[in-house]
């Protein structure tokens, strides 16, 4: 089971914290730093100093760690134009020597897109389809040849297709709950399907569509992984557990219900059953970005019994 971090910048980071908590990360032996994709703060946070851009954050880290992978979770796709979003992925996997993962989802948080003047389209599912199909063929054009598309959303007319990543293919990762369109989306786009915040039987019945669905469309079901996100509050004991989920405002009850939460052994036991469900990664939800000792935790009583 691999175990990455998964941060919230727009609920209040500097880049500087992100980088502390990046080296951390690496240096606590966990597989990723991956960081979502929002500009507004959630809730009753005052998200000072004010949002970070994912891609913006995910360049610098690229030049300052040297091991772990480096993602979104999920870049939102009303935010950048599919041409754009296939050079600025290409240049920060260049800049990371090959570590970078795409995550690329529709689109959700309307009030967002109001505060910073973005357009918030109603076909959002279509238009993430072509998105994918663009980006994924920008990459894959071979070095000389031109890439056109033209679809209800988008028009590229002889692109060079370039830059290219430095891996031969980046990880793409599409999630979500939807029933129908999401696991075949998955199936025909999709490295690694990611479902979030869900319970264990919710999970493997997602898991189950996209599996069926990858079959369907002559993949294979395991030609993709499979993984959660997950709310992280670990504690080496009740004190410890009650007092991180008072700084990040959730009840230790709920935690437990809808999240990691409680004991390393807890944790490691509820992980267990993520993995029965078919769970090959865990995306840990990291809210206190200044609480270093939580990840120490977390590697040190939870990880090491998974590895």
């Amino acid at each position: 089971m691999d175990l990455r971090i998964f941060t919230e910048p727009q609920q209040g980071a500097t880049y500087d914290t992100l980088l502390t908590v990046a080296k951390a990360t690496e240096d606590l032996g966990f597989d990723a730093f991956f960081r979502s994709d929002h500009y507004l703060r959630m809730g009753s946070v005052d998200g000072l100093p004010g949002p970070t851009d994912a891609w913006i954050t995910l360049a610098g880290l690229a030049r300052e760690t040297k091991r772990i992978r480096l993602g979104t979770l999920m870049t939102a796709g009303t935010f950048r134009l599919p041409g754009v979003l296939a050079i600025q992925v290409a240049q920060v996997d260049q800049m990371s020597g090959g570590r970078v993962e795409l995550g690329l989802g529709a689109g959700w948080f309307e009030e967002e897109h109001k505060a910073y003047g973005i357009p918030f389209p109603k076909e959002k599912f279509a238009r993430l389809e072509e998105q994918l199909e663009i980006v994924t063929g920008l990459w894959a054009t071979e070095a000389g040849k031109s890439f056109d598309f033209h679809g209800k959303f988008y028009d590229l007319t002889e692109s060079p297709a370039l830059p290219k990543p430095a891996q031969a293919k980046v990880p793409v990762l599409i999630g979500g709950h939807g029933a129908v369109r999401t696991p075949r989306l998955a199936a025909r786009y999709a490295d690694e399907f990611n479902i979030p915040f869900a319970s264990v039987e919710d999970t493997e019945r997602q898991f189950g569509r996209v599996r069926a669905a990858a079959e369907e469309a002559g993949r294979g079901a395991d030609a993709l992984t499979y993984s959660n996100a997950l709310v992280a509050c670990v504690g080496k004991d009740d004190a410890d557990v009650a007092r991180r989920a008072a700084v990040i405002g959730r009840e230790v009850e709920e935690l437990k219900a809808n999240g990691l939460a409680g004991s390393p052994a807890e944790v490691v036991e509820k992980i267990g059953r993520y993995a029965e469900a078919g769970a090959q990664r865990i995306y840990l939800q990291i809210l206190d970005l200044d609480d270093l000792d939580h990840l120490e935790l977390i590697s040190s009583q939870v990880q090491s019994q998974l590895s």
